[in-house]
């Protein structure tokens, strides 16, 4: 599990919004967002989103990364 990830429930997360967004582009960190206890959503930092766009999307970065893994 990523040490650099942080859980916040919806409610939490639209409250606090600026700061969360601040965390995410300052500290690189990556943020989920929970509902009842699950994730349901992630905010990256703005570099990490293009690199997946420029992937192809999330399920060509997912089969990108994991062949990479698998090595």
């Amino acid at each position: 599990m990523d040490t650099n990830a942080t859980d916040h429930p919806v409610a939490e997360a639209r409250a606090n919004l600026s700061e969360l967004l601040a965390s995410v582009r300052l500290l690189r960190k990556v943020a989920y967002l929970t509902s009842r206890g699950k994730r349901q959503a992630a905010v990256v930092p703005a570099e990490l989103g293009e690199l997946i766009e420029q992937a192809g999307g999330a399920d060509a970065a997912v089969a990108i990364l994991s062949a990479h893994r698998a090595e």
